[in-house]
């Protein structure tokens, strides 16, 4: 027993250093891959919009642009929209309703990415075209600030578009951890709230949410990094243009999209050092985002105690 339990202890190091390893690993090829990007270009390649392989100047600042604009549009719509469908499933919806409705959700995690990019493309954008763009310029075109926001003509593809299908692919995610936790709230709380007459929404806002409120976090920072390293997807609605606007109607870029695009194109050490760069400016983002939900949630449990 004893000769057991010392392989099971072994064999479980083994496998969490060889994670430590793989990232590691993952790390060093990235850096080593865009030293001559840093080397030619210096901090002036995060800074720089224009991309040029012809004359070899590359900036990651459109890509990185794109990335934050996509990844806040969806979580913006994302995040509201799967709490409420979550609190619809645990607090509200009848028995016989919560079984399809779960089953849907979780077909939807289980899509690929390039199905959500073809519908986006065929069906969303068209749509979008046609109705929403449009409103949005004929509303907000003469409001200052927001006119600039919906500026343009109404493409159809762009970073609106691009934001509202990563919205659907990481609603599932969200609203999956979401209903997890909120089940998890021992039912006496939400008892004796109700025994003291309060409402179903008041029953959420003051004994649920803040019971679950880190599985929620978690729940919404995995979300957002799914959307943060999302590719074919936004790669078919997005426009793919090297270039910032501050209409979100506009076309635009991403990181993952950039990548994808060109990386086979790439001629010269220049051109694939500058996408390897892109590709290790993605993984800081992700990895300082993380970081930051994983500090923000040992403040929370730290402050309940």
């Amino acid at each position: 027993m004893r000769l057991g339990d010392i392989g099971f202890r072994i064999l479980t190091r083994a496998a969490a250093i060889t994670v430590l390893v793989i990232l590691g690993a993952v790390i060093l090829s990235l850096t080593s891959g865009s030293l001559p990007a840093w080397r030619a270009f210096g901090l002036n390649f995060l800074i720089e919009e224009r991309w040029n392989p012809v004359t070899e100047r590359f900036g990651a600042l459109a890509p990185i642009y794109g990335t934050l604009v996509t990844s806040f549009i969806a979580t913006l719509i994302a995040v509201p929209v799967g709490l409420l469908i979550a609190m619809f499933l645990t607090e509200l919806c009848p028995m016989w309703l919560r079984r399809p409705i779960g089953i849907a959700i979780e077909l939807l995690a289980g899509i690929p990415s390039i199905i959500y990019g073809i519908w986006g493309l065929f069906v969303l954008a068209p749509f979008l075209q046609q109705t929403l763009q449009p409103f949005l310029i004929a509303v907000f075109g003469e409001v200052p600030l927001l006119s600039s926001l919906f500026a343009g003509p109404p493409y159809g593809i762009g970073m609106l578009t691009a934001g509202l299908i990563l919205a659907v692919m990481v609603l599932p995610f969200i609203t999956s951890i979401s209903r997890d936790v909120f089940e998890a709230v021992p039912p006496v709380l939400k008892e004796a709230a109700y025994g003291i007459g309060c409402t179903t929404w008041e029953v959420v806002g003051h004994v649920v949410l803040p019971y679950a409120r880190v599985g929620v976090i978690g729940g919404v920072m995995l979300g957002l990094g799914r959307a943060l390293g999302e590719t074919m997807a936004v790669t078919f609605v997005i426009g793919n243009a090297h270039r910032i606007s501050a209409s979100i109607i506009a076309p635009g870029t991403t990181i993952s999209a950039t990548i994808a695009n060109e990386f086979t194109e790439a001629v010269g050490d220049l051109y694939t050092s500058a996408l390897i760069a892109l590709g290790l400016i993605l993984f800081s983002i992700t990895f300082i985002v993380l970081a930051a939900a994983r500090y923000m949630l040992l403040r929370i449990e730290r402050r309940i105690g």
